[in-house]
């Protein structure tokens, strides 16, 4: 039975994942691991230093030692980090959160749409499509404070929105960058006329795949 380590720099993206491990895969066996002072830290200094690059690979190296088969990180604006640490441990996938949602919007030959709640995210998940992929993106402003305080029809709100902006500047499709924007893609859906990626659908697929499940 497939052992999968989650590593979260957002308390808000555990839920998403966990939930749709338990409906799509529920013979996985799952463990959580949270620092969510990687995501306060990046938004203060903006940088994914050498520092930084360092405390990813503690925490896969904890993950592989405590007998994960695969590692899926959950936070989307640490794509140099994480690479880093799959490099490290290349004998097993290792994902960043986004890699299996990019693969899926790519083939699917449309405009992409890019939504997030995170601003970092923005600036870095950009560059992890393949070059000359016709990507817009847009920051939902005001939804990631709202599902801080508990707001999740604010945050969904937000999200909606956003995509609905995209849609009406011709995306063709919507993909929303964060695990935790998840709860919003019917939402979004709605609101845009488009079809809607999530990171936490694509990413269960991928693991399955690569696993062998």
């Amino acid at each position: 039975m497939a052992r999968v380590a989650l590593i979260h720099a957002l308390a808000h993206s555990m839920a998403p994942i966990n939930e749709a491990l338990a409906r799509e895969w529920p013979a996985c066996r799952r463990m959580n691991l949270l620092d969510d002072s990687l995501s306060a830290d990046l938004a203060a200094s903006g940088a994914l230093d050498a520092a930084m690059t360092a405390r990813f690979i503690a925490l896969a190296d904890y993950a592989v030692a405590t007998g994960a088969d695969a590692l899926l990180f959950t936070c989307s604006a640490f794509g140099p980090c994480i690479e880093a640490a799959a490099r490290r441990h290349a004998d097993r996938p290792v994902l960043k959160p986004n890699e299996a949602m990019i693969g899926d919007a790519v083939s699917s030959g449309r405009r992409i749409g890019l939504v997030a709640t995170f601003a970092p995210t923005l600036r870095s998940m950009p560059a992890e499509f393949p070059p000359g992929v016709a990507l817009d993106v847009e920051l939902a402003d005001g939804a990631l404070p709202a599902l801080d305080r508990g707001d999740t029809a604010g945050h969904d709100e937000a999200i909606a929105d956003a995509a609905r902006r995209l849609a009406l500047r011709g995306a063709g499709l919507i993909a929303l960058a964060q695990f935790s924007m998840a709860r919003a893609r019917a939402l979004a859906e709605a609101r845009s006329g488009l079809p809607v990626l999530t990171t936490v659908d694509s990413a269960v697929r991928a693991l399955r795949e690569r696993l062998g499940s």
